[in-house]
């Protein structure tokens, strides 16, 4: 092996639990090995796409080379999933104690969120889960790790750390990075994304967040359980827009509840430094209005991080906003080079990115035909409550001519969810008409994450809306209202005209 100098990185504040973090997903003393004379697949980034990819082709016995310029786990591990995750618990548990007085519990007044303890335990959580991802573990599986930035040198060949590694597949897997709107002044007045915001160890006291999508709703629902002055903004009339309107509403409504200040159908002009302060100029209404705070929260989208690769030596074409191109194989326009996550396809979430590195290895080690567009793919945001959808939403029904029928059985008559004081949610199911083809739910609960899974399975399985309602469920617990939802679509089938049969024959067998 030859020694090779890793780019240091740290991962502000570098306290013990960091500097595990960093010491397992990008060990500064790491020696990349000397490169194999042709591997079976070489993976470029190591988030969950890329991971998944070079465990699973290791495990099936292929010489598996895995490069990582940063850290490996990508977002999930170190700026997403794991960190906001832990930091809503933190926050759900400072509002169970906050109503505890609704459940007969008295609790001491003045109780508040010991900000810096709160995110000291998502660094250590973090820290802990890291070793999952960490270099040394892959390296365990067989898997060559190769720390450092990978650039294409032609159609079969990359070279990182000076080394070129040659191969007959290989898969793009760098992820996306977060992106800032182009608002005037915004960069010199200094901003935080998912990708910073979880190295704060002090409280913002005023917070303004820039974006009502996932990210951005949930973020500002944990800061101002924290106890920031939360000013949410989007340029559109409601908070979560591609969401279910019903399910977005419920939200919104627990949002003012919370205190969260919804700044909702106004244009951010721009922004500045004033005075040690941070000045949003907005235009609501037609007038303008400033907002001062002490930071600012972007969170409105993310861009594919196919820049630094010289990609076109391997004749991979891409875009610079939707991503790499791929068929519905997942392969480039290099037959030789697959890609996987959010580098290509739209659905950016982390189990999206694990299902499709399955795909990238049936497809690219053993010639097979699985297609990314047979994916049934759930998602949950994980506000209070939470959303969680699988399937066609209504509108998207109504744009591809299906006719649908819809049950839904909100959770204010839900016996488990009454007795847990969380009413405020529903189920919303969707069948093709005449049929009980299930095509889409909604789940708002505050385990709405755990409870579609049972729907994805129901549409992946082929079963229908009439088999959920013979699955005997636990009572009581909230998942019945999916059982219920069932059965008020065997209802739906007792027509006046069967019921007067019914009848009749009940009548004469009496």
């Amino acid at each position: 092996m030859t020694q090779m100098v890793v780019d240091k990185v740290t991962v502000p504040p570098m306290d013990e639990y960091n500097q595990a973090l960093v010491s397992n997903v990008h060990p500064p003393d790491w020696v990349n090995p000397e490169p194999a004379p042709r591997y079976n697949l070489v993976v470029i980034g190591a988030g969950t796409a890329g991971l998944v990819t070079a465990a699973g082709a290791a495990g099936l016995g292929a010489k598996v080379a895995l490069i990582e310029k940063h850290l490996l786990g990508g977002d999930c591990l170190n700026v997403g999933c794991v960190p906001s995750k832990c930091l809503i618990r933190s926050s759900r548990v400072y509002v169970d104690v906050r109503d505890a007085h609704e459940f007969g519990v008295r609790v001491p007044e003045g109780v508040d969120v010991d900000f810096p303890a709160a995110m000291e335990r998502m660094r250590r959580l973090r820290s802990r889960i890291s070793h999952n991802d960490s270099a040394q573990r892959y390296q365990q599986l067989g898997v060559d790790v190769f720390l450092g930035e990978g650039r294409f040198s032609g159609q079969d060949t990359v070279e990182v750390g000076g080394k070129k590694l040659r191969f007959k597949k290989a898969v793009l897997a760098m992820g996306a990075r977060a992106v800032a709107p182009p608002i005037p002044g915004l960069a010199e007045a200094g901003y935080l994304t998912n990708e910073t915001v979880f190295s704060l160890t002090e409280l913002p006291q005023r917070l303004a967040v820039i974006g009502a999508g996932p990210i951005g709703c949930e973020l500002s629902q944990v800061f101002r359980r924290f106890g920031s002055e939360v000013s949410l903004l989007e340029m559109q009339s409601q908070i979560l827009t591609r969401e279910d309107p019903d399910a977005a509403q419920i939200v919104q409504r627990m949002f003012v509840r919370d205190g969260v200040n919804l700044v909702l159908g106004c244009k951010i002009l721009k922004a500045e430094k004033r005075n040690g302060d941070k000045l949003i100029q907005l235009e609501c209404g037609g007038e303008c209005r400033d907002l001062v705070v002490d930071e600012i929260l972007v969170g409105v989208g993310r861009a594919p991080n196919v820049q630094g690769l010289n990609l076109e030596a391997a004749g991979v074409k891409y875009d610079e906003r939707k991503g790499v191109e791929v068929n519905d194989r997942l392969q480039t326009s290099n037959p030789g080079i697959y890609a996987a996550g959010d580098i290509c396809f739209p659905y950016k979430f982390t189990h999206t990115a694990d299902a499709l590195a399955r795909i990238v290895i049936q497809n690219a080690l053993f010639w097979g035909r699985k297609k990314g567009s047979a994916l049934t793919i759930p998602w949950c945001t994980y506000t209070a409550p939470e959303i969680a959808h699988v399937g066609m939403y209504e509108r998207d029904a109504r744009a591809r001519g299906i006719e649908i029928d819809t049950f839904v059985r909100p959770l204010k008559e839900v016996d488990r969810a009454i007795a847990d004081g969380e009413e405020e949610g529903f189920v919303k199911v969707h069948v093709k008409r005449g049929t009980d083809q299930i095509v889409g739910a909604t789940i708002v609960a505050h385990h709405a994450g755990e409870m579609i899974s049972e729907i994805t399975l129901a549409i992946v399985g082929n079963l229908g809306l009439r088999t959920l309602a013979n699955v005997i469920h636990p009572y009581p617990t909230q998942a019945e209202a999916i059982k219920q939802a069932a059965d008020a679509y065997n209802r739906s089938r007792l027509t006046p005209l069967v019921k007067k049969v019914f009848s009749r024959w009940l009548a004469w067998t009496r």
